[in-house]
């Protein structure tokens, strides 16, 4: 007699929700428990920056309508943390005491934003931008014509200050060693970025260092970055953008190999034969260099997450780890990425 097999994933992204997707397609009698700290079910965080546009409703993110994963048969764990995952027992543990066991697991946990090591003791006074929620206080402190002071500018960051300024805010960018992250680019390539984004209207702050931050109201949002030399840069709201940090902290029991993030096959498999992962969260093996690698952008966690569940089902398909990498200036004179191709 055989079991119906429950599959849990970590994660309700892109990933996560395309992998449910997958085995659901695949396996019409599986179980399908989706765990995530998230209050509100899957939208494309890429889309934030349109709450600048005046999108404000949550439901006009949403990638798909929330019934639909009653329909998919998916039960979704929302505002669920997890703080353990035992390998060889094969549970998942959670905040408040509760254990999910599973026969195979899938880890799209993501990122948080990473922060540079002499900022950190600031990270309370700064505005992220990961969530609904974030983007709507960032929405509600911004004040009209105002200026959004941004440290680093990864891609993300980039995307939300091109809106910021098309919408008629002003953008002061502090330039670090994360500008243009997961893209590395040669010192002539990035001179020609930044200088694209000068025409756009933005402000730049090349060659130094934020290494305080303050409010200048108490109450108010932080609004004052100190830069290595003493200098202060004013604005309304301070938003750091310095790249991801891998999630993976509640792996360590997993009996996975973990680096900067969960080390995986290019097949997405751990060394753990009933724990997968993709997104953000896994490094995969590139054979050629010789080194595991993150693939980061919307395109590529999408992807990882569809190939994934098909290994879980049975399959053995290799992402493509020789996929483009580029970033450059069109005719226009405006920025493009394949990392925010979707």
């Amino acid at each position: 007699m055989t079991t119906t097999p429950h599959y849990v994933i970590i994660g309700s992204g892109s990933a996560g929700f395309g992998a449910a997707k997958t085995l659901r397609t695949g396996d019409a009698d599986c179980r399908i428990t989706m765990v995530t700290m998230d209050s509100l079910p899957f939208y494309n965080r890429y889309n934030l920056p349109q709450v600048f546009h005046g999108r404000h409703d949550w439901r006009d993110l949403m990638d798909v309508p929330p019934a639909q994963y009653a329909e998919l048969g998916i039960e979704l764990r929302r505002r669920s943390r997890v703080v353990d995952v035992d390998g060889a027992q094969r549970f998942v543990s959670l905040a408040h005491q509760e254990h999910v066991a599973y026969d195979r697991l899938l880890v799209c946990a993501g990122g948080r934003g990473y922060l540079p090591e002499n900022l950190t003791e600031y990270f309370g006074l700064m505005h992220g931008f990961g969530s609904f929620e974030a983007a709507m206080r960032l929405h509600k402190d911004l004040p009209k014509g105002g200026t959004a002071i941004m440290i680093g500018g990864d891609m993300t960051g980039i995307d939300l200050a091109m809106t910021l300024l098309e919408t008629g805010y002003n953008v002061t960018l502090i330039t670090t060693s994360q500008t243009f992250w997961p893209h590395r680019v040669t010192t002539q390539e990035r001179d020609r970025l930044l200088a694209a984004l000068e025409a756009a209207g933005m402000k730049v702050l090349k060659d130094t260092r934020a290494v305080g931050v303050s409010r200048e109201n108490s109450g108010k949002p932080a609004a004052c970055v100190t830069l290595e030399d003493g200098t202060e840069v004013r604005g309304d709201v301070v938003m750091p953008f310095c790249g991801l940090a891998s999630s993976v902290e509640f792996m360590l029991r997993a009996d996975v190999d973990i680096e900067r993030g969960l080390l995986v096959t290019p097949e997405l498999h751990t060394s753990n034969e009933t724990i997968w992962a993709a997104g953000d969260v896994c490094q995969i093996w590139h054979d050629q260099e010789k080194a595991y690698k993150f693939f980061h952008g919307w395109k590529n966690v999408r992807v990882m997450g569809e190939l994934a569940a098909r290994n879980m089902l049975g399959a053995n398909e290799i992402f493509d780890v020789n996929i483009e990498d580029r970033i450059d200036v069109d005719a226009d004179g405006k920025i493009s990425s394949t990392f925010w191709i979707h």
